[in-house]
């Protein structure tokens, strides 16, 4: 069984993969910040979830936009363990609104919690990764890197497509440290997370109210289509089986993406052509050794 940190668990994705990580036997640090404040509920629920089922779940205070945090949650973890296994970024910030009318500082921030967060947690947890030749990262990513992307989530959409590079990226330059890449993605779920009820707004009403001219009411239109076009049966915690599947699957043999998509919105297509030319560009250079972890 492994030791396995996830990011940004206090709901959502997070928590429910955190859930189902210790439910298949794992010792799991559902990570997030305000662990004493806004947050303490959250962590209360996890205790109570860990005791009424027996399994080994516990929280840690980590925030994504320090590193001092995020080294101290890996250090707590390596020394109460000896070795961190299994590393999940799924932290992630959404916005919604027109993309002008938010201000750099705003998409700078939005960045700061999807892109930067990533860097963060990595150069505290490979370094112990890489000294013992093994471990496995994996990254929540989003169908809307690649896939059917509608208006007034810019922001957003550009921070999910900014981690996913940076995951392909990293995943060539660990392979021969024998640590293992995997993203899964999950497509739009408008049931079962707070990614849309907890979205940031952008501070320029102006903008926003001139948009309203021509977009009236746009988000809802959105929200309420996907509604519609995604099957009866849709269930958020379907990304969290994804990522026990793969946490599970023997190292060497986990599938480099997996996608969790109810409303099929093209980005499995797209990121099956991508991920086959990055396959044959490397093998054409002679690095193909990199797209699989070895020692």
């Amino acid at each position: 069984m492994s030791v396995i940190l996830i990011t940004g668990a206090s709901s959502g994705f997070g928590a429910l993969t955190a859930r189902a990580l210790a439910r298949a036997g794992h010792t799991v640090y559902a990570s997030m910040r305000a662990t004493t404040g806004r947050n303490a509920s959250a962590v209360a629920d996890a205790a109570a979830y860990a005791r009424e089922n027996a399994v080994d779940l516990r929280t840690i205070e980590l925030d994504v936009q320090s590193q001092e945090s995020a080294d101290a949650a890996v250090a707590a973890i390596v020394a109460e363990h000896g070795a961190l296994d299994v590393l999940v970024h799924n932290a992630g910030h959404m916005v919604t609104g027109p993309t002008e009318a938010f201000t750099p500082e705003e998409i700078a921030h939005v960045y700061d919690i999807n892109v930067l967060g990533t860097q963060r947690v990595n150069r505290a947890a490979l370094p112990g990764m890489r000294e013992r030749r093994h471990g496995l990262v994996v990254w929540i990513g989003s169908s809307s890197t690649r896939g059917g992307t509608p208006p007034y989530l810019g922001p957003y959409f550009a921070a999910k497509a900014g981690m996913d590079a940076l995951a392909v990226s990293y995943a060539g330059e660990l392979a021969r440290f024998d640590i293992e890449t995997s993203i899964v993605v999950p497509g739009s779920f408008t049931h079962g997370t707070n990614h849309f009820a907890h979205s940031g707004r952008p501070a320029d009403e102006t903008t926003v109210k001139a948009y309203e001219e021509r977009y009236a009411g746009l988000m809802e239109q959105v929200s309420q289509r996907l509604a519609e076009i995604a099957p009866a049966d849709a269930d958020v915690a379907e990304v969290a089986t994804a990522v026990v599947r793969v946490v599970d699957t023997p190292h060497g043999r986990r599938p480099f993406r997996v996608h969790v998509d109810p409303v099929d919105d093209g980005s499995e297509v797209v990121s099956m052509v991508a991920d086959r030319i990055r396959s044959e560009f490397l093998t054409r250079i002679g690095l193909d050794d990199i797209l699989h972890p070895h020692a």
